[in-house]
């Protein structure tokens, strides 16, 4: 006689699991372009679009970092601090008197 063995097939987290993600429930954000604006809050769970502010918690030192002024191009800014220099002159020069 020939025992009967029961084979118990466990739930694996591995590529099964990973084959049944076909639903996005983040989308591109408005403010921050990334995938985080969550489709069903109606809230970036980056930036925190739609509220004024932008979202940034003090755990996160890295995530400020990479956001702060000076990150991008400062296309206005990085002439501020010259032109503050010389008093913020406007116009031509001024005629040379002898």
């Amino acid at each position: 006689m020939v025992p009967k063995v029961f084979v118990c097939y466990a739930t694996r987290k591995g590529t099964p699991s990973l084959g049944k993600r076909h639903n996005k429930s983040h989308t591109l954000c408005n403010r921050c372009g990334k995938r985080s604006f969550h489709i069903q809050k109606k809230t970036c769970a980056s930036c925190g679009y739609p509220a004024a502010k932008m979202r940034s918690y003090n755990w996160g030192q890295k995530a400020k970092r990479r956001r702060t002024t000076g990150s991008g191009r400062m296309a206005y800014l990085k002439h501020v601090s010259r032109r503050f220099k010389n008093g913020f002159q406007s116009g031509v020069a001024k005629p040379q008197t002898e």
